[in-house]
């Protein structure tokens, strides 16, 4: 962070991104990279439809420090990671072997979910049901079609209320214990960007995709099938003979970030769906893929950039915006917070306000001075739940109320344009990727430190089958 903004400087959120951790546990949306890190609680008596239909009782396959882990949290994890891997088309794991590392994945969560009791960290209410409205617009649904999807897929809503909590918990427990550890040095830059331009590996590229999402409504009829088949042949057909891919994207798209062409950012290969992914490395940057399949619908991609990972992109798309902030604590709830963001929301929107006079006037950052003005910003120089929320933003648009872990934020985008980066800010960008990789490894220390310090009773083996 800076001395003059609360957000502008990304301080990572360690572990996955709360929206695309629920993308992966429920099957929703398109296909997202698993990176399962949620913690279901040990309640006995709420086993839900996922309980194994071998055994009639659920029994505990480990206890760490006196809390349970069940065979039905542990075959209900698996359930959802074989449905989020079927959907990418990856191979499955030996059953045994991916109940094993599950098991030990809910031991490891366990022992951190303590950890967080002891030190007072609390989820409130309305971070978990910002978190909630948070999903079901990545989802295109509004919250009675997600808790009718979550519940389709063998989930009650008050569990899946409750994995949310947790993993609010988990991820505001991992940035107050593992941020302070990460410390950068202008030598460790200058050895990391050297690196990278080193480093001839394929597997280690970024790349960034747009992309058209014709989607297929869950139990479609085979004729509706097919006649959203050719929508999507029609529709790549015209991107091959060079129309704008961006207007195609608006007049035709399905997915959620249509509002910024369909683009869906630089990362790494391994946060892409591997469909994603190896349609991408048969492309030239520029080039579109064919028409694609997955549990969602049809995909045509665009490749934007490809790149060594770790090596910033000289051109980039910057985003101006600005925001209100109200800190939350004693004097003021999530809740209440909230409720006055959702009020001058509508006042501006409805001409009543200025969003810039509300922003001196009531916001608790550093930008209130500016009317919450944040200037240019590169892509990662916010946190991950602000970025993304401001990146499906169309410009003069004003987000619903974000919850992060400096408060609860409204958010305008006035703008965005194309850049090409000067070496500082190059720099800069390298720096923010070198901490993200450290901000992993100390996370790694950490949670084996966690891990090794509980005390775990193994009982009966998992079974899932």
């Amino acid at each position: 962070m800076t001395n003059a903004f609360t957000i502008p400087y990304r301080s990572r959120q360690v572990g996955p991104l709360l929206v695309a951790w629920l993308l992966a546990l429920c099957t929703l949306g398109q296909a997202q990279s698993l990176k399962p890190s949620t913690q279901l609680k040990p309640a006995l008596s709420a086993m839900g439809p996922a309980a194994t239909p071998q055994r009639a009782a659920d029994y505990i396959v480990a206890v760490v420090n006196s809390e349970p882990v069940t065979n039905s949290e542990v075959r209900a994890r698996v359930l959802r990671i074989e449905q989020q891997l079927s959907q990418q088309g990856t191979p499955m794991p030996p059953a045994d072997e991916l109940a094993r590392q599950v098991m030990e994945r809910l031991i490891a969560e366990r022992a951190q979910l303590q950890l967080a009791r002891e030190n007072g960290i609390r989820a409130e209410d309305g971070a978990v049901s910002q978190a909630v409205k948070n999903v079901a617009q990545q989802n295109q649904l509004d919250e009675a079609g997600l808790r009718k999807r979550v519940e389709a897929d063998g989930t009650t809503w008050a569990q899946f209320r409750s994995d949310l909590r947790d993993q609010i918990l988990l991820t505001r427990l991992r940035e107050r214990e593992v941020e302070p550890m990460v410390k950068l040095s202008e030598l460790d830059v200058d050895q990391f960007i050297r690196e990278q331009q080193d480093n001839p590996d394929i597997s280690s590229m970024e790349i960034n995709l747009a992309q058209i999402l014709i989607a297929v409504p869950e139990n479609a009829r085979v004729s509706d099938v097919a006649t959203l088949q050719e929508r999507a042949q029609s529709v790549l057909k015209r991107a091959q003979a060079g129309e704008d891919f961006a207007k195609l994207v608006l007049e035709f798209s399905d997915a959620r970030d249509r509002a910024v062409g369909g683009v869906l950012g630089l990362r790494s290969a391994e946060r892409y769906p591997s469909l994603f992914v190896e349609a991408a490395q048969r492309l030239p940057v520029g080039g579109i893929s064919a028409v694609l399949r997955s549990g969602a619908g049809f995909h045509i991609l665009k490749l934007i950039d490809k790149k060594q990972a770790g090596m910033p992109s000289v051109n980039v798309t910057q985003t101006h915006a600005r925001h209100i902030l109200l800190r939350t604590g004693a004097q003021l709830s999530e809740s209440d917070a909230l409720a006055q963001l959702r009020q001058i929301k509508t006042r501006v929107e409805s001409g009543q306000a200025d969003f810039a006079v509300m922003a001196r006037e009531y916001s608790q950052d550093g930008s209130a001075k500016q009317g919450g003005d944040l200037g240019w910003a590169n892509p990662g120089q916010f946190v991950p739940e602000f970025e993304e929320t401001m990146n499906a933003l169309a410009p003069n648009q004003i987000a619903e109320p974000l919850i992060s872990r400096f408060g609860v934020h409204l958010i305008q985008l006035l703008e965005r344009r194309e850049a090409t980066l000067g070496q500082r800010e190059q720099r800069e960008i390298a720096r923010n990727l070198l901490r993200e990789k450290k901000l992993d490894e100390a996370f790694a220390t950490w949670a084996q430190e966690v891990r090794g310090r509980a005390y775990v009773e193994y009982r009966d083996a998992p079974q899932v089958r």
